[in-house]
């Protein structure tokens, strides 16, 4: 397939100030990844819940075991598909139609599962992985490309988009939980169509902010690749749309824990090999070799973090559901609003991270970035500690406060402020220019890989025995903590690969 880069002239944003000394149009993203966010968040925390309700209260009566593997499924192919949608944008459709017609695709996911029925359920969820995979990464690509390289506000721009998610998580949470325990769980799958619908809304008022910004593909291809793409893609949907239908007729059964642990070994097999193609066949020098030895490290740091940070929305979610007294006087606290913690956390402590780098940085104290990662992975695991004992408590047939998943919650929250958005950078930075974009694909598959993992952990965890839960989570504990201890010790000879070039 012959392609050419093809980079379509922008405007001059400069001047353009009108959204709090930013661009219009990042606040046409900005609100339209809030409502994404909004739908996706808030129906990601009926989940597992719902499947394994009772038939009689409209549930699926699924084993935890396989509800949690389904979770994992899902999230795992939200974050696989998006490397799919990225493709898509730059070289056929533009990022703009990829978000509206992504948008589209989950609204009606979202439609599909607020009608009571297996069969629309499962095709509900599959149109949300596809839609996601089309919307998130183009929309954040689309922010980007609101400045010019030289544009000093980027920075300032993305932390407001990131303001915007978690807003939009918030609310998911929040309003979703709420219309479940008012009016059932179909109702707040509603809801979060209704979020989404807002979002496309006011998208397409707004899009005249947006003019030229990704408004066509970035690469040019020849018009027989163009037809060959589409011919595959094609294919790969009518595959995908049998494989549903057998399914539905049960013609086809699927396990979803061995359909999980299966996909976890392929894509963890393609990251591996891949990761190993660009260092061993890349013609990198000795240089590139050390950062992209560092930046594996962190990689497998980031699928560590990801298998339990993930928890938040399976093993969690049943321990908020079935362990954890949630009253408060006469109203009954929805396991749902356990949820937004995390984006209110993440609200409330970006400045405080974000001034914490730049005070150590003026002070000459300038941990490097598997430091930070082993930091934010031994905080994570701190956590599941303080899970251990609340498992603990719990297994006496107690039900315990909900400080508990609070204090959990927090950690986990600023565990992910050290790890996540310092990983993100050291992608950028470690990479070889020539490959910065597909090591970046490769990184996004580690939350891939995370969350299929996530999966298969909760599985471990809710196996229906009491006694298993506070020792899993001691396992994953010691797991966690090991791995960051090992990572900052590796961190002595690993900051000198992250800075190799610049300082010999």
């Amino acid at each position: 397939m012959s392609s050419t880069n093809h980079l379509p002239p922008q405007i001059d944003r400069t001047n353009d100030t009108a959204f709090f000394g930013h661009p219009k149009g990042l606040s046409t993203l900005a609100f339209t990844e809030m409502w994404e966010r909004m739908s996706y968040y808030g129906m990601r925390g009926l989940l597992v819940v719902f499947m394994v309700l009772a038939v009689q209260e409209s549930g699926f009566g699924m084993s935890e075991q396989s509800a949690n593997a389904v979770y994992g499924l899902y999230t795992g192919a939200v974050y696989f598909t998006g490397l799919l949608g990225g493709w898509m944008a730059d070289r056929l459709i533009g990022g703009q139609k990829a978000v509206w017609y992504g948008g589209i695709i989950i609204m009606l996911g979202h439609i599909s599962l607020a009608i009571p029925g297996t069969n629309t359920f499962f095709l509900g969820l599959i149109l949300v992985v596809l839609g996601t995979g089309l919307l998130k990464p183009n929309i954040g690509a689309m922010v980007g490309q609101l400045y010019s390289d030289t544009d000093e506000r980027r920075d300032s721009g993305y932390t407001i988009y990131y303001l915007g998610i978690n807003i939009g998580s918030a609310i998911g949470g929040f309003v979703c939980g709420l219309m479940q325990v008012k009016y059932g769980y179909h109702a707040a799958f509603g809801a979060a169509a209704v979020g989404m619908g807002l979002g496309l809304i006011q998208y397409k008022l707004t899009a005249k902010n947006i003019t030229a910004v990704f408004d066509r593909p970035t690469v040019q291809m020849s018009s027989n690749a163009v037809k060959l793409s589409w011919s595959i893609i094609i294919g790969v949907m009518l595959v995908l749309a049998i494989i549903t239908i057998l399914a539905m007729v049960g013609t086809l059964v699927i396990n979803p824990v061995a359909i999980t642990g299966y996909i976890a070994t392929i894509v963890f097999s393609i990251f591996l090999i891949y990761f190993g193609a660009i260092y061993f066949k890349g013609n990198l020098d000795e240089h590139e070799k050390r950062k992209v030895g560092a930046l594996f490290l962190i990689c497998i740091a980031s699928i560590c973090f990801w298998a339990g940070f993930e928890q938040a929305g399976s093993s969690f979610n049943f321990f908020a559901e079935n362990n954890t007294d949630r009253m408060i006087g006469s109203f009954e606290i929805p396991t749902q609003w356990f949820q937004s913690l995390n984006p209110v956390f993440i609200i409330v402590l970006s400045p405080f991270f974000a001034a914490l780098w730049i005070n150590l940085g003026k002070r000459m104290i300038q941990p490097s970035y598997i430091v930070k990662c082993a930091a934010g992975l031994i905080i994570m695991s701190s956590g599941f500690f303080v899970m251990f004992f609340a498992a603990y408590f719990a297994a006496d047939s107690m039900k315990v406060a909900p400080t508990w998943l609070v204090m959990t919650y927090f950690l986990h929250t600023v565990g992910e402020l050290c790890l996540s958005p310092v990983a993100l950078s050291a992608v950028s930075k470690l990479s070889p220019r020539r490959f910065a974009g597909q090591l970046m694909g490769i990184f996004i598959l580690t939350y891939s890989i995370g969350s299929l993992a996530a999966g298969l952990l909760a599985g471990l965890v809710n196996t229906g025995e009491a006694q298993v839960e506070p020792s899993v989570y001691m396992q994953v504990a010691l797991f966690g903590t090991t791995a960051g201890i090992i990572l900052y010790l590796l961190s002595f000879k690993t900051r000198k690969w992250e800075k190799s070039g610049l300082t010999e």
